[in-house]
């Protein structure tokens, strides 16, 4: 066949060679000439009577097919086809042997695709035959666990250590101080205080918190492997989240911002991880410091503000047994103080102590007592005259130092105000001590200004801020009345003219003044007065006409720049003073434009400081960190010369000796002005010594409902519903009585109550303090008679337009002699009247009966900027 093309069929890779019967071939392999056997059979043709798949092969020839089912079984005899006997068709030596004629020869790889387990054993029947191999389970569980674990380290490598912390972990309340910096007003704010070193909080508090929370702290990865199977596992079935991680992973969850609280497997992976980086990366003390100043105990957050708050004490300070209580507090913060559940905790700490060191609390659980704590104080940092001084502060702070209420309450801040406590108390008691026999629908106000700085020492807003949050010298804005005469005084004495000068009494002049109504007084000055008379007496129609006269200067008629610019100057609202000018021209001069008794005090200030201002404050300065973070603001600006400040004082001076509000003295240098308006519908006197500068503001609202019934104002407040008590129909938004302000009545007058108020306040807050001079009369300035010296007889006939003045009208005849008047004063402020059945009870006393008891004429209801938020005409 040599080089010839193989035949149809055949598989040239089968070269012809000494093989079987049949001729040469393959070993092994019948020969080409010869029919193919079927597989498993003997040679020498089929059985006769078995049915048969018979298909022709390549060469012609008939082919047996393998029968389906089941795998080809070798015969016992493996060396051949036949059987396996010696020199027997398939045994050695025999046909198909492995050494016969045809056989295989040495046996073929390809047996042992064959080959099966099954070959050995007895096949398996039943639900067995559906079990897979102990082999592939092996396998699966290896490959399971494999990419399990790859990827857990895969999320471990991702997992960054968080960076940022959330804000109210570190959120750390601020204190607000009085003046001195140590007596506390209130704090607000999240009641936290940092701990920077671990060594501050003793080993036994450490070792409490660490026996009840975490056993293996000091040992462990930062991570309890059966905590966080029971965790994971409870979280897993949607049970309620477990208290069973560690402190690292309770500090990375309550710290760190990115690890929320959650309930999911992903977060607490992700808690898991975090903790151990944590553990690696962070000496444990740090771990132990950040997580006791996170804690939340209950009435603080934090284990110093925690120590505090139950027991007056710096953690330094604290006990075993209050370590201990404090430790049981972490899992259950919201308890009572004393609750019996909080008290079976705390013996679970102790015993857990001497679990956790023998030698050092062994004897804990034997000895320990359930600690008493101290009684928690108002929570409410509002609560009674705080919340006034508070809501002050920290507006100050926002309107003026750029830092909000929120930022506030969260950056630990140690805040100093410019109150006085003793000056707070002292204005309480002056107000209350002086109006409590009054009806309810009055009000008043008092504010204290030191001069030279614009501190606010003391005020008086009100009883209670949360009963009542309307601050009376902060909020009520009325109309200043004859107390704002002393501007146009500056304004005049600053243009250089002198208080000699001889101006109006009875009448204007002009007459008419440009768009103003007609001004007049409410009782005969003469025809001429000079300007110190015309202050003590408060005459408005020398201030009227003084005001135009300036204006004639300037070229500004109708516009009273130079007393708009001083007024401004002296802290008044600029637009507020612009607004009145414009709506009542020369009205303004005599007090038509709305004020506050604090804008008073503090604008009183360039009489008292030699004609300089200071804006007034209530914040001396912000710590943090023993640090000044924001400085003391004061301002001070020259408004008018000090010539000028000194003879206004010197014209003032006389108000309290032979004017409005003579009798009233202090004993000491004093000075200052009453005002009056309109109907007696508010009431002031502003006064001061060289230390403290006073304002006292009086008003009167009545609370009506919508058919016309007058009801008693709660709490200082027109009710919003029938009794206060709840109500479908009446509301925030459908009120049941609104507030008109009305006549204060006829006994309530600037030179009254107000000045009497003033007076008690002073005494109280000067007592023990040097007596202060004022700078001496400066006598500057030249005359500038608006009028011609006065005629020796005054026109008989009063006039009483516009603005009363503050000169009391209801004073029996003594025969010209007035208690504290030139006739009869020494000179001392106090007057020497001895008569003990005046109105003020101050040294001298004062005859004038003020009718308190007599009924208010019914009055126009329109009122000024107050709690009723109307505003009123001059």
């Amino acid at each position: 066949m040599g080089g010839g093309r193989p035949p149809a069929g055949r598989d040239p890779r089968y070269a012809a060679g000494p093989g079987g019967p049949g001729g040469p071939g393959r070993p092994g392999v019948p020969g080409a000439d010869e029919r193919t056997q079927a597989l498993g059979m003997p040679s020498g043709g089929f059985r006769g009577d078995a049915p048969r798949d018979v298909r022709g092969d390549a060469d012609g020839q008939s082919t047996e097919a393998l029968q389906a089912g089941g795998r080809r079984r070798r015969p016992a005899g493996r060396g051949g086809r036949g059987p396996g006997g010696p020199g027997g068709p398939g045994g050695p030596g025999g046909p198909g042997g492995p050494e016969g004629p045809g056989g295989r020869g040495p046996r073929d790889p390809r047996d042992f695709d064959d080959f099966d387990e099954d070959d050995e054993k007895p096949r398996r029947t039943g639900w067995k035959r559906f079990l897979p191999s102990w082999k592939i389970l092996v396998a699966a569980f290896t490959v399971l666990a494999v990419g399990t674990f790859g990827m857990i380290a895969v999320a471990y490598a991702n997992t960054p250590l968080p960076k940022a912390t959330q804000a109210d972990a570190v959120s750390e309340g601020s204190a607000i101080y009085y003046n001195d910096g140590k007596t506390l007003i209130a704090k607000v704010g999240t009641p936290r205080v940092i701990v920077d070193d671990i060594n501050k909080v003793p080993r036994h508090v450490q070792d409490a918190v660490i026996a009840i929370e975490n056993r293996t702290f000091r040992e462990d990865s930062g991570i309890s492997i059966p905590g966080m199977v029971r965790s994971v596992w409870m979280t897993a079935t949607g049970q309620q989240l477990q208290g069973a991680s560690t402190i690292t992973q309770q500090m990375a969850r309550n710290y760190y911002d990115g690890l929320s609280q959650e309930v999911s497997i992903k977060r607490k992976f992700k808690e898991i991880f975090v903790a151990v980086k944590l553990d690696q990366e962070m000496p444990k003390n740090q771990i132990l410091l950040t997580y006791l100043n996170t804690v939340n105990f209950g009435r603080a957050y934090g284990i110093e503000a925690a120590a505090m708050a139950y027991f007056k004490k710096h953690v330094g300070q604290l006990t075993p047994e209050q370590g201990a209580y404090l430790a049981a507090r972490i899992q259950t913060p919201a308890l009572d103080a004393d609750s019996p559940q909080l008290q079976s905790r705390f013996k679970d700490v102790v015993n857990a102590m001497a679990t956790l060191d023998p030698g050092r609390y062994g004897k804990l659980p034997g000895t320990a007592k359930f600690p008493k704590t101290v009684k928690q104080g108002n929570t409410n940092e509002l609560g009674g005259l705080k919340g006034y001084m508070v809501v002050q502060v920290l507006q100050e702070l926002k309107t003026r130092m750029n830092l909000p209420p929120d930022q506030v309450r969260s950056g630990g801040y140690k805040i100093i105000s410019t109150f006085d406590k003793r000056l707070m108390q002292a204005a309480r008691k002056a107000v209350i001590g002086t109006t409590n026999a009054l009806p309810k629908e009055i009000h008043a106000g008092l504010a204290a200004v030191e001069p030279k700085t614009g501190r606010v020492l003391a005020f008086y807003g009100g009883e209670d801020f949360t009963k009542d949050n309307w601050n009376e010298p902060f909020d009520s804005y009325k109309q200043a009345a004859s107390a704002f005469k002393p501007y146009v005084l500056a304004a005049w004495l600053d243009a250089g003219y002198s208080l000699n000068s001889f101006v109006p009494g009875n009448k204007t002049v002009p007459e008419e003044l440009p768009g103003t109504k007609p001004i007049g007084n409410s009782h005969n000055v003469g025809s001429a007065i000079n300007v110190t008379t015309a202050t003590a007496d408060s005459v408005n129609t020398a201030f009227a006409s003084m005001a135009y006269k300036l204006d004639l200067d300037n070229g500004t008629v109708g516009e009273l720049s130079a007393v708009k610019q001083i007024a401004e100057e002296a802290g008044l609202g600029k637009q507020r003073m612009e607004d009145d000018v414009k709506a009542h021209k020369y009205a303004f001069s005599i007090g038509s434009a709305l004020v506050t008794p604090v804008e008073q005090a503090a604008g009183y200030s360039i009489f008292a400081n030699e004609g300089k201002h200071t804006d007034y404050h209530v914040v001396k300065e912000v710590r943090k960190d023993k640090e000044v973070v924001i400085a003391e603001r004061r301002d001070e600006k020259q408004v008018i010369t000090p010539e000028a400040a000194a003879d206004s004082v010197a014209a003032m001076e006389e108000v309290l000796k032979s004017g409005t509000a003579r009798g009233k003295g202090i004993g000491r240098p004093a000075a200052g002005k009453t005002g009056t308006n309109n109907d007696n519908k508010e009431a002031w006197f502003v006064g001061f010594t060289p230390q403290i500068s006073t304002a006292v503001g009086m008003y009167r609202e009545q609370c009506v409902t919508k058919t016309g019934k007058i009801v008693d104002p709660i709490n200082a407040n027109c009710p919003e519903t029938p009794g206060g008590k709840k109500s479908k129909k009446y509301g925030p938004n459908n009120r049941y009585s609104q507030g008109r302000e009305i006549s204060l009545g006829s006994g309530i007058e600037g030179a009254t109550y107000p000045t009497t108020i003033w007076r008690n306040f002073m005494m109280e807050a000067l007592a023990g303090k040097p007596v202060e001079q004022f700078p001496p009369k400066a006598g500057l300035g030249t005359p500038e008679n608006i009028v011609p010296s006065p005629t020796p007889s005054p026109s008989p006939t009063p006039d009483d337009a516009g603005f009363p003045t503050d000169f009391p009208t209801d004073f029996p005849d003594d025969g010209g002699c007035y208690d504290g008047g030139p006739g009869c004063d020494s000179g001392d402020g106090l007057g020497d009247d001895q008569d003990t059945g005046g109105q003020d009870g101050g040294p001298g006393g004062d005859d004038v009966p003020l009718n308190i008891n007599q009924a208010p004429a019914a009055l126009p209801t329109d009122s000024g900027n107050g709690r009723s938020g109307g505003r009123g005409g001059a």
